[in-house]
């Protein structure tokens, strides 16, 4: 009797969370260097989250130090929104959130803002699938909430989740389709001016959990490591962070190297990974439930 009504409230809670589920997305931090997490192959304690912030949706971070100041870049997502923003945090605090200005074509799904450094200057390259190209932008070092679009280095498929590397003398562009959970695209150039030609083996056959990016790729000790978004259980499930043992213009070879789960109370979800000056940012997933979320969902599908 104790096992059926257990099975009866598991399953009404399931239909719950089917139709009255959402997702809630958060950013937190690790204070703790890239070559640590590559020595432990874990954090070095628990993540540190921030306040939530009334957007649904603030996830995939990226970290960057402009003048002695902490700025956190993500994607910004409210329900009745449908479509992304990149917004702009200082100091681990949403109550500084600022909304980035310069990004085209207006009206679009923006998300997923890789930023790197390269020679003291700052570049972005956010997802903008909706318009079928991959887009290279300079950060305004005076105005630090504004992008300057430098060129368009891709056209075509909906790429997504685009990361971008400088290793052994060329720029490394790791990308993958939508939809296509299984292909691997990588691009590469001499230099961020010039052309970025296609990896001879595209597209490169991967898995599930090593195909789409999920956030800085990163060196250690002159190691190259790429963190992917496992994506066997559910969406945005867990971070495989997998060793590039060989890259060149005609091969490739990469392996799991160790995954990170989910920190609690984000427990249903950790898809982005970003890096500091010994400092880790990521972002979580937890599960919410209201009333009106069946009618978000049918506006999401007649609007978008």
């Amino acid at each position: 009797m104790k096992f059926l009504l257990f099975n009866l409230d598991e399953n009404m809670n399931n239909v719950i969370d089917r139709y009255f589920g959402a997702d809630k997305w958060n950013i937190g931090f690790v204070k703790q260097s890239a070559a640590d997490l590559i020595r432990r192959k874990r954090f070095n304690g628990k993540v540190v989250w921030l306040e939530e912030d009334e957007a649904h949706y603030s996830a995939d971070p990226f970290v960057v130090k402009i003048n002695s100041s902490i700025f956190i870049y993500y994607e910004e997502l409210n329900f009745w929104k449908i479509k992304g923003k990149i917004s702009r945090i200082k100091n681990f605090n949403f109550s500084t959130k600022q909304r980035i200005s310069g990004l085209t074509p207006k009206g679009i799904h923006f998300s997923y803002p890789y930023i790197f450094e390269e020679k003291s200057n700052f570049y972005c390259i956010p997802e903008t699938a909706d318009a079928g190209e991959v887009s290279l932008y300079q950060l305004d070092h005076e105005n630090s909430t504004e992008l300057k679009k430098k060129r368009v280095l891709l056209v075509g498929p909906r790429y997504v989740d685009t990361s971008i590397i400088y290793y052994k003398g060329k720029h490394w562009l790791f990308t993958n389709i939508d939809g296509m959970l299984n292909d691997l695209y990588i691009y590469y150039s001499d230099s961020l001016e010039e052309e970025f030609k296609p990896h001879a083996l595209n597209p490169i056959p991967v898995s599930s959990k090593n195909c789409r990016s999920a956030g800085n790729l990163f060196i250690v000790n002159g190691q190259l490591y790429r963190p992917t978004q496992n994506l066997e259980i559910r969406y945005g499930g867990s971070i495989i962070i997998n060793k590039i043992s060989e890259l060149s213009e005609h091969s490739f070879k990469s392996d799991p190297d160790f995954e990170l789960l989910p920190e609690a109370p984000y427990l249903e979800g950790m898809h982005n990974i970003s890096f500091g000056n010994n400092l880790i940012v990521v972002d979580g997933k937890r599960r919410t439930h209201s009333p009106i979320t069946p009618v978000h969902r049918l506006l999401k599908k007649v609007l978008y």
